[in-house]
């Protein structure tokens, strides 16, 4: 059917007004309080770090940015309520590692991570830390490897819970180097620690702040390191890559929009991020905390996200992990 002159033109001033619209809003934006939320509860390392981003936007726009915490199923809940926001940049999700892992993990979910969010910017990465008691006989990835196989069931490694950072990397190491090994799933990482140091467990691959004052007071003896290069913080401990080679894995945080925000106020987003990130103080706090920031464009962040689902899919799969 052809249209007729008018309808065209009608149709075509309505498209060439679209883009407009969008700058419109992405020059005024924001002009009413941000919403930053996060599925976990206040206190944790990916709330503080929200929290200090949401403070350096908030003077950076001369508006409010507000952080609110709606804990609960494995930070699913909050993930669904932003992919069902208006696409006005006024709800926004704090992305965590638990949303690329919970993509396979939960067999039903009321959204789809790389389909119904719209990447802005990555904020800072946690790596692993495998630790292990003082006294334990391996003192090296290779003697820990060695001494796994040579006791096939004696290893038992704690986690933060089923489908944490901590678990599937306890997997992934399991699958990469070919030993067997029990998971042991606990209510927060301080538990896992606490049962760790007192013998009960034997092995954990902790988030690095929770660890690293343990390894500093000797109550705890790192082996290796999860990140692609070894850490300063950790002077002298070698990275699991040396041996498993590939072999990467991190906590992390960033921020997302539901499909559909305008382009330029993604964009506004990421800058506005990346400032916050090159401020000396949020630097040295994420450092504090035992990571390195992230600063990533909108593209980046997408196949940082697109690469953790597919991994963890991987691991989740061969290892026929549940939610807990």
């Amino acid at each position: 059917m052809r249209l007729r002159r008018r309808q065209f033109q009608q149709l075509a001033t309505g498209a060439l007004a679209l883009p407009v619209v969008s700058r419109v809003s992405a020059q005024s934006y924001p002009a009413q309080p941000v919403r930053l939320m996060v599925g976990f509860a206040a206190g944790q390392a990916i709330d503080i770090l929200a929290r200090l981003i949401a403070q350096s936007l908030g003077e950076q726009f001369s508006q409010q940015v507000i952080v609110e915490n709606k804990p609960g199923a494995g930070g699913n809940i909050v993930a669904e309520q932003v992919a069902r926001a208006q696409p006005d940049g006024y709800t926004l999700l704090v992305i965590g590692a638990n949303n690329p892992i919970n993509t396979t993990l939960y067999d039903k979910l009321g959204f789809d991570l790389l389909r119904d969010f719209a990447p802005v910017a990555g904020i800072y990465r946690v790596f692993q830390v495998l630790v292990v008691k003082p006294d334990f006989p391996a003192k090296t990835v290779p003697e820990f490897i060695a001494y796994a196989k040579a006791n096939p069931g004696k290893i038992n490694f704690g986690s933060a819970g089923t489908g944490s950072v901590a678990h599937v990397t306890g997997e992934w190491f399991k699958m990469m180097a070919g030993i067997t090994m029990q998971h042991v799933p606990y209510r927060g990482a301080p538990l896992a620690l606490a049962d760790l140091m007192s013998g009960q467990v034997q092995v954990m691959f902790d988030n690095l702040p929770s660890s690293i004052e343990h390894i500093r007071a000797g109550r705890l003896r790192a082996l290796a390191v999860s990140t692609p290069a070894p850490l300063e913080l950790l002077p002298g401990i070698p990275t699991i890559n040396e041996v498993l080679v590939g072999f990467e894995t991190s906590a992390f945080a960033g921020l997302g929009a539901p499909v559909g925000t305008p382009r330029e106020i993604v964009d506004k987003l990421n800058k506005s991020v990346t400032a916050a990130l090159a401020d000396p103080k949020i630097k040295a706090r994420i450092l504090d905390l035992g990571g390195v920031p992230m600063p990533m464009t909108p593209a980046e962040f997408g196949r940082f996200l697109a690469t953790e689902t597919e991994k963890w899919a991987k691991v989740i799969q061969a290892a026929d992990i549940k939610p807990g």
